[in-house]
């Protein structure tokens, strides 16, 4: 049964800030189940041979152009005002995503994801600064000096690995993926923020 939309997640990309706002609107709306997998884009990106739009676009005239359009139209459509880029985007996310790996393992990764989202692409804290993100984190209600000891392990990193190497075993490719079904059958994939009306469409299905 289509009920459940597991979103393959990286902080460091402006569209899972994006479609994270509307996405929860469509959970909310259907009645689903979010989950959410960390992975590192970084890694991603090197294992497929993919990268960052802006780069892999930079030839190719008018595309890049298109593409800030497109984003515009995405955020007037969902309201999405107080987006704002990072200043140092695009920064390393790789402890960030194991900080969250951590969390999911407690059961909290939607929870670590919705309160640092806004953190990071509309108050554009300094998460490269282990103070601030420690700060950050605590006042989420988090013990930020657990999930940053916990990310250190080898567990927590060849976890991040094997999550990583899983999604793009099963096509992902880059940010934000989503596979709609059971967790533990068949899935359909679909990539982009502007995928949500199919995604909705599949949850429809039943």
């Amino acid at each position: 049964m289509a009920n459940r939309i597991e979103l393959i997640f990286d902080f460091v990309s402006p569209n899972a800030y994006l479609i994270w706002w509307p996405l929860r609107d469509l959970v909310k709306r259907t009645g689903a189940e979010l989950d959410v997998t960390p992975v590192f884009l970084g890694g991603m990106h090197k294992l497929t041979g993919n990268a960052p739009p802006m780069i892999r676009d930079a030839d190719v005239k008018g595309k890049v152009e298109y593409s800030v359009l497109e984003m515009q139209r995405f955020i007037a459509k969902h309201q999405l005002s107080k987006y704002k880029l990072h200043p140092k985007f695009p920064f390393n996310s790789i402890t960030l995503q194991r900080m969250l790996f951590a969390a999911d393992q407690d059961g909290r990764g939607v929870q670590f994801v919705e309160g640092l989202l806004p953190a990071i692409w509309e108050e554009g804290v300094d998460i490269t600064d282990p103070e601030a993100l420690g700060a950050t984190v605590v006042a989420l209600g988090f013990d930020a000096q657990d999930l940053f000891t916990r990310s250190q392990t080898d567990e927590v990193k060849q976890g991040l690995v094997a999550a990583t190497d899983h999604a793009v075993a099963r096509g992902a490719f880059g940010i934000p993926t989503m596979f709609v079904g059971p967790k533990d059958g068949e899935t359909e994939m679909f990539f982009g923020k502007e995928r949500l009306d199919q995604v909705e469409g599949e949850l429809a299905k039943g």
